[in-house]
């Protein structure tokens, strides 16, 4: 798997852009990784694309 550092790593588009409380997500054909952009250093969340799925029909239902 390839380093948190070589992955592509998006914004969340309700991230302000103050910089604060920024939530990155970088996909892969395996998995989707998240990470707080305030600390890259941290080893990021790792889900399948399935999980990840459900997750997002959750927070949509929300």
């Amino acid at each position: 798997m390839s380093g948190s550092t070589q992955l592509a790593w998006f914004k969340s588009s309700y991230s302000g852009t103050a910089g604060d409380n920024c939530v990155e997500v970088a996909i892969t054909e395996q998995a989707i990784h998240v990470r707080d952009s305030k600390d890259v250093t941290r080893r990021p969340f790792v889900v399948g694309r399935e999980g990840w799925a459900h997750f997002l029909d959750f927070a949509a239902s929300s």
